[in-house]
């Protein structure tokens, strides 16, 4: 799957993900680090990449102004990063990529939430 990760992704993350052969791409890797949330919708949504992120005010920002192609939220900390890391897996297996574009996903420890956006 092709993802762009928000700056706020852990690098562990970042890893596992491209160990699990996803085209991953980062905020730091095309010099938005530093890029407020609506303008890193708008990059993944003109890559055609779901977002993934730990800031939370992406929910409210995706559903008032239906911007982006799908956004994946990681509720976590590191003292349970190994969790929800198995539920990111998780849902990247049990969705096809076109489902996650068109949704807002919520991965905690061990479950997980699929909202669709429209």
């Amino acid at each position: 799957m092709k993802l762009f990760l928000d700056q706020d992704v852990y690098a562990k993350t970042a890893q596992l993900l491209k160990d699990l052969n996803h085209d991953v791409l980062t905020a730091r890797e095309t010099g938005n680090a530093q890029t407020i949330d609506q303008e890193s919708l708008d990059i993944a949504h003109q890559q055609d990449r779901i977002l993934i992120t730990r800031d939370r005010d992406f929910g409210g920002l995706v559903f008032i102004t239906h911007a982006g192609s799908g956004v994946i939220y990681l509720r976590m900390k590191p003292n349970n990063i190994h969790a929800v890391h198995a539920e990111l897996e998780n849902v990247l297996l049990s969705y096809p990529e076109t489902a996650l574009k068109q949704a807002f996903i919520v991965v905690e420890a061990r479950r997980h939430r699929f909202r669709k956006l429209q």
